[in-house]
């Protein structure tokens, strides 16, 4: 039977979502979880990676598993042998047409800003530190330039090999929280690093180092000669996916 798991962790000790022969990563390790758990291996498919550091609060992933587990306490079962920092929130059996990735209609990133003159502890493993307050409203103005469908091959990190890089992002928002701000946006697919890139933009924007035009020649032309750095990744959480089921 196909289950399908979401899943939160803390992405500071892992390689990132998929398996790696570098380095730890959530997906093998949920997977020995899981061929303990039935007595089997089976992979685990992820609605999407997940880069090294990365967080996710509501990540989805199909597993077709056997057993006597009824589906709905499967993660209660599988909980007990994953660490603290990865956790199953809830567990359902879906039909063999589903599949986390290829179902998936929109996913929803956030990135976390705080400001402050010295590192924060009890902050700093889920944001990033930034020493001035940026204009926010200059950050939305940009924001909006992202919005639609658009030609994202100028906010992908360097290495990505994918040939579409057409992208429609539904909603942006950006908004002060207790000491920083966060970035919010929807999408229906994400490039290599294109979050943390926008992130990065749209930060420059709020200090004054660019503005919407010349986001809006970065589309056009695919060069981002002008835009900002790509962020850390601990700033970044994945935070849901969503289906039609």
């Amino acid at each position: 039977m196909r289950i399908k798991l979401t899943i939160q962790y803390d992405g500071t000790s892992y390689c990132g979502w998929q398996r790696q022969k570098n380095g730890v990563s959530v997906q093998e390790t949920i997977e020995n979880a899981v061929e303990k758990l039935c007595g089997k291996k089976a992979s685990v498919t992820g609605s999407g990676r997940t880069d090294s550091g990365v967080h996710a609060k509501g990540q989805v992933a199909h597993v077709d598993v056997d057993g006597n587990i009824p589906p709905e306490r499967f993660y209660l079962a599988l909980n007990t042998l994953l660490p603290d920092d990865i956790k199953i929130l809830s567990s359902r059996q879906v039909d063999e047409s589903f599949h986390s990735r290829f179902s998936a209609k929109k996913k929803t990133y956030v990135y976390r800003f705080y400001v402050s003159e010295v590192i924060l502890p009890l902050k700093d493993r889920y944001a990033v530190k930034i020493s001035a307050a940026p204009d926010i409203e200059a950050m939305r103005r940009v924001g909006k330039v992202f919005c639609g469908e658009h030609d994202f091959a100028a906010f992908r990190g360097t290495g990505s090999e994918v040939k579409d890089t057409v992208r429609t992002i539904y909603r942006l928002s950006v908004e002060k929280t207790d000491g920083g701000l966060e970035i919010s946006v929807t999408g229906n697919g994400f490039l290599y690093n294109m979050v943390r890139v926008m992130a990065g933009t749209m930060l420059a924007a709020g200090y004054n180092e660019l503005t919407g035009t010349d986001v809006e020649n970065a589309l056009k032309t695919g060069k981002r000669d002008k835009l900002f750095k790509t962020m850390p990744a601990k700033g970044l959480t994945l935070e849901s996916v969503e289906y039609d089921i």
